[in-house]
């Protein structure tokens, strides 16, 4: 976020200057989308099993919430016999552990996922906003339709039992009744529900993916914001408590996560009030010149309340710490001569009273009664006159309020104004949410749909299995892995030596461990020899493109099986494995010819792979000793030989390493958003053998796994081939994909120190 420029309160040149104000505007653009067919908003059309489960689940929850379970069930075999097949999955209200729940929020994560990669693979940040916008606003109308469905239901259920003034009839009259009245209540813990689902699946999935693909966005105004990070701050605004309330001024929401504001013309603690009032302290601080606009921007970054006045007890020891105490004891007095400092204590002191007395009560009648003596006695008889309430608990908060004094009330000063400063930034972002989902049709007709589709105006969201056509089956490109065992004739020999089966040692310890691994890489077995493993992961159209960062997962794991076997086989006294991987990326699908009904793949990735997976005798004999952290190391011969081929002069160190090819790197670079990494690694002789850069990168390898990397680019040096002294650098690059411990060892601690 941006700083503001610096002011200082009063005229000296002894005060403490004041502090930097971060700004913050909320905003959502859709750069590069086309409307649709009336020109002015965006068509979109959402997957129909998720639509279909979405109102499954809206209906469950104001089942639910209205407690209307019982009632209903009496209702399901009728219904269940006609209607959609969500309302059919529905009808009787599931319970909680149901099954048919636990459907829902997969199925919602799984959208947002499919989105997202629509959107990395497309470069087009927009596309997956307009999918949560899409997203929000069916469920945001889906909602007000459910209840009005459930009511029909009620409705129709209740003509069976006209004629009957007593029993089960009564029962059900009286029960639909409140149902009808209480449905700003079950609308709202409805839409409380949607939002803690949508948050869950944020925090455990789609932040992290997101992340991966368009790196970590820091900047928290979208207005000043680096290019593309303005898409990245626009998420802010689907995390947001009020997104599924009617207009944000629900008093029961304000009271848990907020504060309490008065509803009435006559409360002094009204929202456009306060705000004035706010207002008019700011500008006693910054000078009266601060427009507006600044101050508004001011306000919806909440941390900045903190630097103003602190906690409520500021520490006097400091320049700051007092001139936090001198503006607090001004935001006090202010609030006292608006008359609202009671008002707001009032505010915190009446949440715990709701869960007893409302909705019985009002809300705001029972913050008023704890400041008013004739709003006291009015809920009083109101308690009276129910029977089952006691007093007790208001006589109690009557006097909490009226015993708030002194450091007390600058600490209720202090909370107050950054609980209206976070309740001003969602309220502000739910206004921008509002406006950008007027620019959202969500297209209900086939007619329209096909229309808006034959134009190309037409953003279609579905779950992967239901967008996959034949055509999308194509394959784009292919990745081919080959892990190649070190010295696997001498290996041989040597447990044949010891009278055992070098057939069952490769088996235990390499091949069974990896075939595990393949179903959770979208892997295929190629080719499989006495010492070597050859892998490919087609990516396909309509997929996500992350064939490259995928392979380096899968190789990494590899590495790291074969690491973990060769700890037991030391202490066993056998012998171990030696590892090293090449990584092709090809840009076309491979070719295929039969052996009988055996397919075999014909590919130039093949053969490259086989080269970067290899290592040269003398090679290893020279920088064995000395590699350090690093496992692959490429050099140029400076004595070519009479060989024309370039490539006969490269010499390759690979022992337990992966290394890439050119063309995997840069795709790689597509994939994920890689971040140059500078971390302290342990010496090595090897260090004047490469000029290298490090970078990391997380990779998705399912909705809730993610994987760090680390790859290293480095210059190929060209070295006299008997003592491997560096002669000069070419201007060729090698790439690896880390697998030394140490370095991920730095990587978290780099972490760490960071938080």
């Amino acid at each position: 976020m941006p700083r503001l420029p610096i002011f200082r309160l009063g005229k000296g040149p002894e005060k403490p200057a004041m502090p930097e104000m971060i700004a913050a505007t909320p905003s959502i653009v859709l750069e590069g989308l086309a409307v649709g067919v009336d020109n002015l908003r965006h068509d979109v059309s959402l997957s129909p099993r998720f639509m279909d489960a979405a109102r499954a689940q809206i209906m469950r929850l104001i089942v639910r919430h209205g407690e209307l379970d019982g009632l209903l069930s009496a209702e399901a075999p009728q219904k269940t016999q006609q209607g959609p097949n969500w309302m059919r999955k529905a009808a009787a209200g599931i319970p909680r552990n149901s099954t048919e729940k636990s459907d829902w929020k997969p199925l919602l994560a799984e959208l947002h996922l499919a989105a997202l990669n629509r959107a990395k693979k497309e470069e087009k940040i927009s596309l997956d906003l307009l999918a949560r916008l899409a997203i929000t606003k069916f469920l945001r109308t889906e909602m007000h339709l459910q209840f009005a469905q459930v009511l029909e239901r009620c409705r129709v259920l209740l003509k069976s039992y006209e004629g009957m003034r007593q029993g089960q009839g009564v029962e059900y009259r009286e029960r639909v009744a409140a149902f009808q009245v209480r449905k700003k209540i079950i609308l709202r813990k409805a839409g409380q529900d949607l939002f803690e689902t949508l948050r869950e699946i944020e925090k455990e999935t789609l932040a992290r993916t997101r992340r991966s693909f368009f790196g970590e966005n820091k900047v928290g105004t979208a207005k000043s914001a680096e290019p593309g990070s303005a898409g990245l701050a626009s998420y802010d605004l689907f995390v947001n408590r009020l997104a599924f309330s009617e207009d944000g001024r629900d008093d029961y929401i304000c009271a848990e996560h907020y504060v309490m504001l008065g509803n009435w013309d006559r409360d002094p603690d009204r929202y456009p009030r306060l705000q004035d009032i706010l207002w008019s302290f700011v500008r006693t601080l910054y000078g009266d010149e601060t427009t507006r606009e600044t101050i508004d921007s001011w306000i919806c970054a909440p941390e900045n309340t903190r630097v103003l006045v602190g906690t409520g007890t500021p520490d006097e020891s400091t320049d700051e710490g007092i001139a936090q105490q001198e503006r607090l004891a001004r935001w006090v007095r202010l609030l006292e001569d608006e008359q609202v400092m009671e008002c707001v204590i009032a505010s915190y002191h009446a949440v715990p009273l709701l869960g007893e007395y409302s909705p019985r009560i009002n809300a705001q009648q029972l913050k008023n009664a704890l400041i008013s003596r004739p709003e006291c006695d009015r809920v009083e008889r109101m308690i009276q006159e129910h029977g089952k309430l006691s007093p007790a608990s208001l006589y109690a908060a009557v006097g909490k309020v009226a015993g708030c004094r002194g450091t007390e009330r600058s600490k209720v000063a202090a909370r107050f104004l950054q609980d209206f400063s976070h309740y001003h930034r969602d309220l502000r972002r739910l206004e921008t949410l509002n406006a950008a989902l007027d620019s959202v049709n969500l297209v209900s007709t086939e007619k329209l749909r096909e229309l808006s589709r034959m134009n190309g105006t037409l953003y279609e969201f579905f779950l992967p299995e239901e967008q996959r056509q034949p055509e999308e089956d194509r394959v784009l490109r292919h990745v081919v892995l080959k892990a190649d065992v070190r010295d696997s004739t001498r290996l041989t020999r040597t447990l044949m030596d010891k009278g055992l089966n070098p057939a069952s040692y490769f088996s235990l310890n390499f091949y069974d461990p990896v075939n595990k691994l393949l179903g959770k890489y979208g892997a295929q077995k190629v080719f499989l020899e006495g010492d070597a493993i050859i892998l490919a992961i087609l990516e396909r159209s309509g997929e996500p493109e992350l064939a490259v960062s995928r392979a380096c997962v899968l190789a990494r794991e590899m590495i790291e099986i074969v690491r973990g076997y060769n700890e037991l086989m030391q202490r066993s006294g056998m012998p171990e494995l030696e590892l090293g991987v090449g990584i092709t990326l090809q840009e076309s699908a491979p070719l295929y010819l039969m052996d009988g009904e055996r397919q075999i793949m014909i590919s130039e990735a093949l053969n490259e792979s086989d080269r970067l997976s290899s290592c040269n005798k003398r090679a290893r004999k020279v920088m064995e000793s000395q590699a350090g952290p690093f496992h692959v190391y490429v050099f140029q011969s400076s004595d070519p030989g009479e060989s024309a081929n370039p490539e006969d002069s490269i010499v390759s160190y690979n022992l337990g390493g992966i290394r890439l090819n050119e063309a995997a790197f840069r795709k790689l670079e597509q994939e994920i958003s890689l971040v140059p990494l500078a971390v302290k690694l342990p010496p090595s002789a090897s260090s004047d053998k490469g000029e290298y850069r490090l970078s990391s990168g997380t990779v998705p390898v399912d909705r809730d796994i993610f994987r760090k990397i680390v790859v290293r680019q480095s210059r190929m040096p060209r070295i006299n081939i008997e003592d491997f002294s560096v002669q000069g650098w070419t201007d060729r690059n090698y790439y690896e994909i880390c697998t030394d411990p140490a370095i991920y060892a730095a990587l978290e601690k780099k972490k760490a120190v960071g938080r």
